[in-house]
Order: structure tokens, then C-alpha cells, then sequence
């Protein structure tokens, strides 16, 4: 690799952490991480979500009242704001990465720097926004990630 290429990369990644100090991303994890019972209530609610998943994918019929227990569950998370936070800075991080990712491959893809209208079209995610909302549980299921 040349050395000017590895020394932009690092750039990058500076700028890259300067945001995510300065975005108050960093700070909304760590608090997360310190906070053992919003920790606890997002694993119980992953273990159950993945669970419901499973039992789905084997062609098990799920339940109404299996479902209503993983949505009151998941609004009581949600309710938390550590861990609302968390989930808030989780889909900043994805969104950095995925920027990221997006221009550097079309870059490579084109042979030069990609305009607004490049990164706006093609590949299932080219129109941008994901729609994230905690509610449908993550990135809008464009199946890119």
C-alpha cells in the first residue's frame, strides 16, 4: 500500500474518533456499558428477540402472547434513556461505518471520487436513509449489513 494512501487512512480514522468524541457517541456507550441494569434489559430483550427468530425460522407458529411479552418488554427498553441512548449512538456508529464504506467502495468502483448523484444510486441501499426506527428493530431490512 503507498504510503500517501496509509497515511489518508489514518486521517480518516482520526477524524473518524474526533466524531465520535465529539458526537457524544462514545459517551452514550460507555454509560450504557456502566449501567448493569440497562445492560441486563438489553440482553433479556436480544436473548428473547433471537429466540422468537429461531423458533420462527423452524416454522413454529409464534404465539400472541410471546409477541406482546417481547413488545412490552422492548417499549419498556426504550423508556430507558441509557439505553435508548445507546441504541441511538449504535445506529450513529452503523450509519459512520456505512458512510464510510459507501464512498470509499465507489471510489474503487468508479476510479474517481464519487459525486451525489454516484452514491445516491445503484445497490439496495443507494437511495440513502435506512428508515431506523427502534420500533421495526433496525435497519429496515434492506439486507445489505
Amino acid at each position: 500500500m503507498s504510503n500517501q494512501v496509509e497515511t489518508k487512512t489514518r486521517e480518516l480514522c482520526e477524524a473518524i474518533l474526533q466524531h465520535i468524541q465529539s458526537g457524544g457517541i462514545k459517551q452514550r456507550l460507555d454509560t450504557f456499558l456502566a449501567d448493569a441494569s440497562a445492560r441486563g434489559a438489553y440482553e433479556s430483550l436480544m436473548s428473547k428477540g433471537q429466540a422468537l427468530q429461531e423458533k420462527q425460522h423452524s416454522g413454529q407458529t409464534l404465539e400472541p402472547a410471546e409477541i406482546a411479552a417481547f413488545e412490552k418488554d422492548r417499549d419498556a427498553l426504550l423508556k430507558n434513556p441509557v439505553a435508548s441512548g445507546f441504541l441511538d449512538a449504535q445506529e450513529e456508529m452503523h450509519d459512520l461505518q456505512h458512510l464510510v464504506q459507501k464512498h470509499v467502495g465507489k471510489t474503487i468502483e468508479l476510479g474517481r471520487i464519487p459525486t451525489a448523484d454516484d452514491l445516491n444510486s445503484g445497490g439496495c441501499c443507494g437511495g440513502g436513509g435506512h428508515g431506523h426506527s427502534h420500533e421495526g428493530g433496525g435497519h429496515g431490512g434492506c439486507g445489505c449489513h
